[in-house]
């Protein structure tokens, strides 16, 4: 096959099509862009205030706070709620590195647990166990766009006095029960990189929250510790959501249920298209949840021939995430070992991310199907 055959291929399904978004919310971003360019109103100013008003408006909580990122925004809400140095914070083994990250950057440590077989979700029948004198919170993550369990580690929480920390990085408008992540614990992070359900033109985070107190922490951790200029009352840091990617967010953000929407349909439509092929295991929602498919995350017993056959295709992948936190050699310091968590390590031989974004057709899902039934 020619270079020029190879590469036309390629592009015949993406993993994720941000030019199509883009090109949805042009009208609105544009003529703001250019306005805030004209006025300098760079840091700050009345797009990131009615942004932070909007998001905590559609997940149905008082506080929204923007940041600069979805590792800052969880290090700012483990700090708020009181991590620190000495401390320890439970967290799953499936999950993005940043979340392990952001408790080592507040000062405490990470303490793994397994997770669900079925959801790949944090095991809630091993927190409790997980839980010793120094632990401070618990992060359940909200994977893939999946909610996780949240409401079971509320009476653990509440008897043992420790803060529930939502990473709900993944899961902009998803909901359980009819309430929305990242409205769920005390506290709450998410990001909004550009591939992400919400995302930027760029780096953006924000902390949401029920407690105004909280809210009124991470404010000021995020500002130097400062409220009013050149007087610091705490050690804090720098992290701002800037009026360009505030921009993008609120144009994005009217969209998002229905971008969310079609999703689901994209979801329904692979679950049908890959079921019954051996070896192949399609992910499942589980009950309460209203899941809005970040990520569509099969999982394959010959992933490599699988990811292989796509490649060949045109079709990009992903695996989120092929070692898990634990295993990493960044966190090798912590003590764990290949067989700590079975759960997880099985899974991350065989997950295997396929094209997922609000513009995907059919078409481009069948093809997908095709590929991985003829594997």
């Amino acid at each position: 096959m020619t270079a020029e055959a190879q590469a036309g291929r390629v592009q015949r399904v993406p993993f994720v099509d941000l030019v199509a978004q883009q090109q949805e919310v042009s009208a609105d971003v544009v003529p703001e862009v250019v306005r805030t360019l004209d006025t300098g109103a760079f840091i700050g100013g009345p797009h990131v205030t009615a942004f932070e008003e909007e998001y905590a408006e559609f997940i149905g909580v008082r506080a929204c706070i923007g940041v600069a990122n979805g590792t800052d925004a969880l290090e700012l809400a483990l700090r708020a709620v009181g991590v620190g140095p000495g401390g320890e914070v439970i967290l799953p083994a499936n999950t993005f590195v940043a979340t392990a990250e952001a408790v080592v950057r507040a000062g405490a440590r990470p303490i793994i647990v397994d997770v669900d077989p079925d959801t790949l979700l944090i095991d809630t029948n091993k927190v409790g166990r997980a839980v010793g004198p120094r632990t401070q919170a618990i992060v359940p993550v909200h994977l893939f766009g999946q909610t996780a369990p949240v409401e079971a580690l509320v009476p653990l929480a509440a008897h043992r006095g420790l803060a529930l920390v939502e990473d709900a990085a993944q899961a902009q408008g998803a909901r359980r029960y009819g309430r929305a992540a990242g409205s769920l614990g005390h506290i709450a992070a998410t990001s909004f990189y550009p591939g992400k359900n919400l995302g930027a033109a760029g780096d953006a985070g924000a902390v949401t929250t029920n407690d105004p107190l909280l809210a009124d922490m991470v404010r000021l951790l995020a500002a130097h510790g400062s409220v009013v200029k050149y007087v610091h009352e705490i050690v804090g840091f720098n992290s701002r959501l800037d009026a360009m990617q505030a921009i993008v967010l609120r144009a994005k953000l009217q969209r998002l249920a229905e971008w969310n929407a079609r999703r689901r349909a994209a979801a329904r439509l692979y679950a049908e298209l890959l079921d019954g092929i051996a070896g192949v295991r399609t992910p499942k929602s589980q009950p309460g949840n209203e899941d809005v498919w970040h990520l569509y995350v099969i999982r394959a017993e010959q992933r490599v021939r699988v990811q292989s056959a796509l490649a060949a295709a045109g079709i990009a992948t992903g695996i989120h995430y092929p070692t898990p936190v634990h295993l990493t050699d960044a966190f090798s310091y912590l003590g764990y070992h290949s067989g700590d968590f079975p759960v997880a390590e099985e899974a991350s031989a065989q997950i295997l991310s396929l094209p997922m974004f609000p513009h995907i057709t059919p078409e481009q899902q069948q093809l997908v199907a095709e590929v991985v039934r003829g594997c």
